[in-house]
């Protein structure tokens, strides 16, 4: 990376500036981030850590690339999904699975080529959905190509969504194939809570409509006199989970209409919003849509706009409400916070084989932009971009993440390609801050090579990294002052059977002491809650702990005692902490019972 200066931790109001939680912000001077000046190198380049130690790395398997990127997208590692001590890996080459019951010792359980896009997976039960965009992708998984011209019509070839039993893990089965008009480059699953027997997939076609010759009913044809076009519409796909090989698309909702005229391509026509701004990509498309079915809502990152939908009728989804933004060229991904009142969206600026990170490119422009959930509408409250310039041969840009469980708090740790992972708050929605990263130098030091960090997600205690070129990487957060030790115990509280990135779920904490204790930590660190009044509380907290059973009534109430004048307190604090003193009151208040 180059030894220049380096931007500031975070974008608020459109200042470029780093603030810790609950302080006056502070402006980051050059040269204090290791990540500037790392050695380039494919096994040996120079890692710079702050908050978070790499615990676990594992190579490519056979057959999927190495780590000098040799053989480009055609090898990239993609997408993750997890299911009980499973890790699966998707890739253009096809997908491989990976037994994570031990992190610390990560390991291959098995293999299957299987070419055709990036190859995002989920998984929900005994299957597993795979999206397939590109022209080579068979029916069959093959890995021969398909037979003639690239553009002429074949029955051998798949764009769609391809759907695997993996009852026997070691042997996955392809049971459905689900064609689609613009194939799949991502795709979401959608539980209906009305009928527990049927899973809706979204899938999110990208890519150029397939001749109508190959695929009756598909048409490219412009909006205003097709209204078949296979353009301006997602596809919904219904599996019977009892006969998923009966998957078929049962609606294709026109989420970008006019809400006045009914025009199918109702939002953002595409090109620049004045001088000094980006040109935006045309919203005929979207590239992700982020599911949380427990709160009915879905954040579309669609092209050129962020959109909100009603999702309580999966086959049906109805948009509420729509951004844009000047400095966004490509709509990318969505995350919710855990109570659904903000989302981010990311901007994939460049389509993340560009570096776009670099000390010359704009904090605004490939950032994040969060945005607050009132009456279903999104309100613009701030970016955030990685805070370390990169170099001309990283690709860089904001990529995929997910919300790390500490109760009281929004986190997220985020890809950034060869930026690196980059774990931020964003609590306070004007102001993210960064608190954790891990970075290594280029792939190499004299030429662009596509590689570093597809996506970087929180799994049940660890977050795990998808190396487009060098394989797959565990970590895990340190307590630093950013973050406690009580409130990185708390988030590991938070276990799941089933990740699925786009298919949020809603997460909870059990009324134990260590996560009452990580609001305590949390409100002393914004001085909101004397140093003395937490000792104090947490010292009547473990006498409960430790007391008898003959004690602990009178432990009890000495704890109770402290209470009503702490909830007093919380009445009269800022909104965000308010919020943790309610929580850690009833927090303690279970935990006695």
């Amino acid at each position: 990376m180059k030894t220049q200066s380096i931007w500031i931790g975070c974008v608020v109001a459109g200042l470029f500036v780093w603030a810790a939680e609950g302080g006056a912000q502070q402006v980051q001077q050059p040269g204090q981030d290791p990540r500037v000046g790392l050695k380039a190198g494919a096994t040996d380049a120079g890692v710079a850590a702050r908050n978070m130690e790499l615990v676990a790395t594992l190579p490519k398997p056979p057959g999927f690339g190495d780590a000098t990127g040799t053989g480009g997208l055609a090898f990239a590692n993609s997408d993750l999904a997890f299911k009980g001590g499973n890790l699966f890996l998707g890739s253009f080459a096809g997908f491989n699975f990976y037994d994570i019951e031990d992190p610390r010792k990560i390991r291959l359980r098995t293999s299957v080529p299987c070419p055709g896009g990036q190859g995002d997976l989920s998984v929900f039960g005994n299957l597993l959905f795979m999206s397939v965009e590109q022209g080579n992708g068979r029916v069959d998984c093959g890995t021969q190509g398909v037979t003639g011209a690239p553009d002429a019509p074949s029955l051998e070839r798949f764009r769609g969504v391809r759907i695997f039993d993996i009852t026997d893990i070691n042997k996955p089965v392809q049971v459905a194939a689900v064609q689609t008009c613009r194939g799949s480059h991502t795709h979401s699953l959608v539980p209906n809570p009305k009928d527990p027997s049927m899973i809706y997939v979204y899938g999110s076609g990208t890519g150029g409509v397939r001749s109508d010759k190959e695929l009756e009913g598909c048409s490219s044809g412009d909006p205003n006199a097709d209204p078949n076009t296979a353009l301006f519409s997602i596809d919904v796909i219904a599996v019977p989970l009892k006969n998923p090989a009966a998957a078929k698309i049962v609606s294709r909702p026109r989420i970008f209409a006019d809400t006045q005229t009914g025009a199918i391509a109702g939002l953002w026509p595409g090109g620049g919003h004045g001088e000094g701004t980006q040109r935006t990509s045309t919203t005929n498309q979207c590239h992700d849509i982020t599911v949380y079915p427990e709160l009915g809502l879905a954040a579309g990152a669609c092209s050129g706009n962020g959109i909100l939908l009603d999702i309580s009728d999966p086959v049906n989804p109805k948009r509420l409400s729509e951004v844009s933004d000047i400095n966004f060229a490509y709509w990318h991904s969505a995350t919710f916070n855990n109570d659904g009142t903000k989302v981010i969206f990311t901007d994939e600026w460049g389509g993340g084989t560009s570096p776009r990170c670099r000390v010359t490119d704009l904090p605004s422009w490939g950032a994040n932009a969060i945005f607050e959930i009132r009456d279903k509408k999104m309100i613009f409250r701030s970016y955030y971009k990685l805070p370390a310039a990169q170099t001309d041969f990283e690709n860089c840009v904001a990529h995929n993440g997910s919300l790390i469980p500490v109760p009281g708090r929004d986190i997220k740790a985020q890809a950034w390609y060869q930026g690196g992972v980059s774990v931020f708050d964003f609590t306070d929605a004007t102001r993210p801050v960064e608190i954790a990263f891990f970075d290594r130098g280029p792939v190499s030091a004299d030429k662009l090579v596509t590689a570093g960090y597809w996506s970087t997600y929180w799994y049940n205690g660890f977050i795990y990294g998808s190396e487009i070129a060098r394989g797959v990487d565990v970590f895990e957060l340190k307590p630093s002052q950013f973050l406690s030790e009580n409130e990185i115990a708390a988030a590991k509280l938070v276990q799941m059977n089933e990740f699925n990135a786009q298919s949020q779920p809603q997460m909870g904490w059990p009324q134990v002491p260590v996560v009452a204790r990580a609001y305590m930590d949390q409100l002393t660190r914004s001085q909101s809650l004397k140093p003395e009044q937490a000792t104090a509380l947490n010292a009547a907290l473990t006498s409960v702990e430790r007391a008898s059973a003959a004690d602990r009534a009178a432990a009890v109430t000495a704890l109770e005692a402290l209470l009503p004048a702490i909830e007093k307190q919380g009445g009269s604090a800022n909104p965000i902490d308010a919020a943790r003193y309610r929580a850690m009151v009833a927090t303690i208040r279970g935990f006695a019972k």
